[in-house]
């Protein structure tokens, strides 16, 4: 009897796994048509400014949505464009990215070993930071050229920053207990650096790498609009057509950068989850 009173339960109450397929399903189409709705809002109101400059005579300012579509799927020659464009662009980005990760890294972790090299280091962080980048433009061009080379320097420049900042911010945020733990127990700072700070660094780490990669992208995008030599990616592409007044040409290619941007956002976010998905909450 007690064997059939503990048996009823587990009968009449649904599986862990059951639940949470539930849960995840719950979730994923909550947030779906949410995105779906949205979405259709602002086409409308995409609609809705086409036709207003449309009727002015200014459509190529505000194109209609559809006009955008068979540009970027439908037309081969722009399709074409827009291929090779984004091609160089994300070689651009890429390579600039990859630069600024070690760079920024580095750079961290050096200020991370002692308060002094810290205020020593961190204000020229900040001050990269915050110069215009279109006041260098001359020199990068006059010292490095005006093709492949120069774009990298001005992505570097732009994604280094949050690479530096939320790395340092994750190497000094480890808990003291375990710190003191490492040194009770005679660890060198390699060996704590190693086993400690980055292993808890990791969280903010792939934080400061989407905002990186984001702003790859935007670096690259920058560069192309700077430096027009050699070949341009998708920056000049957008020159190209705004000055040849193609409206959806170029809301084509302006689509295309920022899905561009998204693409290596989500693709760095998922490696995040990958890397430290079992240990710590990451989005």
């Amino acid at each position: 009897m007690a064997a059939t009173e503990a048996a009823t339960p587990t009968a009449l109450t649904p599986s862990a796994t059951t639940r949470r397929n539930a849960t995840l399903r719950g979730l994923v189409q909550t947030s779906w048509w949410k995105v779906i709705l949205v979405f259709g809002a602002l086409i409308g109101l995409w609609y809705g400014a086409a036709k207003h400059y449309a009727d002015k005579g200014l459509g190529y300012l505000v194109p209609y949505p559809h006009d955008v579509f068979h540009a970027m799927f439908i037309d081969s020659e722009t399709r074409h464009d827009l291929l090779v464009s984004l091609w160089r662009s994300t070689e651009v980005a890429l390579t600039g990215l990859a630069i600024a990760i070690v760079i920024g890294v580095v750079w961290a972790v050096l200020m991370a070993q002692a308060r002094w090299v810290e205020q020593s280091l961190y204000p020229y962080a900040v001050v990269l930071q915050c110069i215009p980048i279109l006041a260098l433009v001359p020199m990068i061009g006059a010292l490095a050229g005006y093709e492949f080379k120069s774009r990298v320097i001005v992505t570097v420049m732009i994604s280094l920053f949050p690479m530096v900042s939320n790395t340092l911010f994750g190497l000094q945020a480890t808990d003291q207990g375990q710190r003191e733990l490492f040194q009770l127990r005679g660890a060198s700072a390699w060996t704590r650096l190693q086993k400690l700070q980055i292993p808890a660094a990791l969280p903010n780490i792939f934080v400061g790498l989407r905002t990186a990669a984001g702003l790859s992208v935007i670096g690259s995008i920058v560069g192309d609009q700077f430096f027009q030599r050699g070949n341009g990616g998708l920056g000049v592409l957008i020159q190209v057509d705004v000055s040849r007044l193609l409206g959806p040409e170029t809301y084509a290619a302006i689509l295309t950068a920022s899905l561009l941007g998204v693409v290596v956002f989500l693709l760095f976010g998922l490696l995040g989850k990958l890397a430290i998905g079992r240990w710590y909450s990451f989005r």
